[in-house]
């Protein structure tokens, strides 16, 4: 009976959370600049708040807590789409092309990380301004000059 279990255990489907382990190939790191501006959009609106006459609404609570878990949502978006970009896209041949790529990746995701943990639309221009940065190393890299003109219109007034 054990010998069965061992035998089940080891060939049982096991969940994997991947964007693709084939390679497909298929990259890109708009999902990221759209999940930063989210976190920018969500940090901008809070600090815009006025909760100097603390909670007169029983709407307001709420509200605050749907804007911190976008908020918070999103800052994990970024991780997860640049840490793909990181660990399946770039190879060796482009840290030596661009040395600063490790710095970048990791300031990014210590600034979505500080952007969970706080409210500041400072910090959050600055995981939207290191995803760019990213990003355009990562066309660069496929001899595509990057840009966004769409960046502005997207995040809207």
């Amino acid at each position: 009976m054990n010998l069965i279990k061992n035998i089940k255990s080891i060939f049982s489907p096991q969940n994997v959370y991947a964007h693709c382990d084939i390679p497909c190939g298929i990259y890109d790191p708009i999902s990221a600049k759209i999940a930063a501006q989210t976190v920018l959009k969500m940090a901008m609106r809070m600090e815009s708040l006025d909760l100097s006459n603390g909670v007169t609404k029983v709407e307001q609570p709420n509200g605050i807590a749907r804007l911190i878990r976008v908020k918070e949502d999103h800052s994990q978006i970024v991780k997860n789409e640049l840490n793909i970009l990181w660990s399946d896209y770039f190879k060796p041949e482009h840290l030596e092309k661009y040395p600063e790529l490790h710095t970048l990746f990791w300031n990014a995701n210590k600034l979505a990380g500080a952007n969970k943990q706080n409210v500041s639309s400072k910090s959050a221009k600055e995981l939207v301004d290191v995803v760019d940065e990213i990003s355009k190393i990562f066309w660069e890299s496929k001899g595509v000059e990057y840009s966004d003109p769409n960046s502005d219109i997207r995040f809207g007034a």
